[in-house]
């Protein structure tokens, strides 16, 4: 793929909560992965194939969406929309993780059929991403049935997700615990449903519920969009280490009550967040973007430690991914962004913490730029632009 120059970065920041913002204007790609982060110095010598001006604006790492019910051929039968995965390309997301395919029409529910489905999801998206986008599809649905060796065998085809747990047939601790620990052992990723019922046939998660089972993810802490009350919440941040997942399609008070509380209690690596769409409430192409800008500007969070819920904080729980930070090896899923036209903010860090939704210009996935401007968002004061 050979080498590009990205040169006048305004920002650079990483998406690690521990070091949010890099020093350097200068990003050099070489084959897809970040080759050198710093000043003018680390791109001399190296001939490049392409050269990227970012022109004064911020760089970011390419958003983690963790919370989205694909359907196979990215069509979104609840809303009856289709392409709402390149809709979220435009919105700044690069990854996204499966929180299940429950929407698929006539979903088998019985053990055999709900393995096939993750299986086939999980090939399909692997060689078939759309728009560029890093879809891990495929995340298992409990049913009741399953056995320790379905799990190994899921393992064996690269399932390595558990979608949340609630929406299949498997609802109680009892029956989910166990599985759970299978799904460990073979070294998958769990979800699980929390608060208020979301679709027919899903069930109400309690606090005491989710801890008895032990997920990875809280999906959903601020509900989905029904939240637990905020007693469960603080039971949850204090007797727990799960991640915990907030999304666009939940209860914005119980949003601001965590990522305050998260901050008072130095819980803010903890947070990372999801869209939960195609939901009821709809298709949110830049839900991940209002998600930080609400977290930022309404709660208090800095910008840059925002940004970092949307992408290093999931890298750090998804972390079989090599993406969501900057930092030399990383795969370069890069956005760049500035403040919109008319915001009282001059960058997209003072965007997110005054609430405006910043503009993307340049959208890459390894290296490759996926989209030159962005169709959702505001045109930005700065855009960046091939040379």
């Amino acid at each position: 793929m050979g080498s590009t120059i990205i040169k006048n970065i305004g920002t650079i920041l990483s998406g690690d909560i521990d070091n949010p913002v890099l020093k350097g204007d200068t990003i050099v790609v070489t084959d897809g992965k970040i080759a050198a982060i710093g000043g003018a110095e680390v791109a001399s010598g190296i001939e490049a194939e392409k050269v990227i001006d970012a022109a004064g604006s911020t760089v970011t790492p390419g958003l983690f969406d963790t919370h989205v019910h694909t359907s196979l051929g990215d069509y979104a039968h609840r809303q009856f929309a289709s392409n709402f995965i390149e809709g979220e390309l435009h919105g700044g997301v690069t990854t996204i993780i499966s929180a299940g395919e429950v929407h698929t029409p006539g979903r088998p529910k019985d053990p055999a059929g709900t393995k096939a489905l993750a299986v086939l999801a999980h090939k399909s998206f692997a060689a078939l991403k759309p728009a560029g986008v890093k879809v891990h599809g495929g995340s298992l649905i409990l049913e009741k049935g399953l056995v320790e060796k379905d799990f190994e065998e899921l393992a064996k085809e690269g399932v390595w997700t558990v979608g949340e747990i609630g929406l299949g047939s498997v609802k109680n601790p009892e029956d989910a615990a166990p599985m759970v620990e299978w799904a460990h052992k073979n070294g998958m990723k769990v979800q699980m449903h929390t608060g208020g019922t979301s679709i027919p046939g899903s069930s109400t998660v309690t606090a005491e519920q989710v801890m008895a089972t032990k997920p990875d993810v809280i999906s959903h802490i601020n509900g989905g969009p029904t939240a637990i009350p905020l007693h469960e919440v603080d039971k949850l941040m204090d007797e727990t280490t799960f991640a915990m997942e907030i999304v666009q399609c939940g209860n914005p008070k119980v949003t601001d009550y965590v990522a305050r509380r998260a901050q008072e209690k130095g819980q803010l690596g903890r947070i990372i967040f999801g869209n939960d769409a195609p939901s009821g409430t709809g298709i949110i192409p830049l839900g991940i973007l209002r998600n930080i800008c609400q977290v930022s500007s309404v709660s208090g969070i800095p910008g840059e430690i925002a940004l970092c819920m949307a992408t290093g904080n999931s890298a750090k729980v998804y972390d079989r991914l090599n993406t969501g930070m900057i930092a030399v090896g990383r795969e370069a899923d890069l956005v760049f962004m500035d403040a919109p036209m008319g915001s009282v903010a001059e960058t997209a860090v003072e965007a997110f913490e005054c609430g405006d939704i910043p503009g993307l210009s340049i959208i890459m996935v390894d290296g490759v730029v996926k989209a030159a401007k962005s169709k959702n968002t505001p045109p930005c004061k700065r855009a960046a632009k091939v040379v």
